[in-house]
């Protein structure tokens, strides 16, 4: 994460310390319409490279649909933990 400037920061501290109704907003009108909004559009979690053992079968059938089987065996181990997490 990028650190934050003395003069960014002096700039920040003033901004909290004002109340919302004198914040001008007019560059940035309020959304009242979610409808075409892509969730995590700008998330991008740092990828660290691992070495695993599958076996010979898992990994044929993960390579079996072409190129991407690590992003497909990450999209499966997410699902697996956000599942997990749902769950507790």
């Amino acid at each position: 994460m990028k650190k934050v400037s003395k003069k960014q920061a002096k700039e920040l501290k003033s901004l909290a310390r004002m109340p919302d109704e004198k914040i001008d907003l007019t560059d940035a009108p309020e959304m009242r319409e979610w409808r075409g909004a892509v969730v995590g559009k700008f998330y991008r979690p740092i990828k660290r490279p691992v070495t695993i053992r599958v076996d010979a079968d898992v990994l044929a059938w993960l390579k079996r649909r072409g190129k991407g089987y690590q992003t497909r065996i990450n999209k499966l181990l997410r699902e697996a933990m956000e599942g997990k997490r749902a769950r507790r």
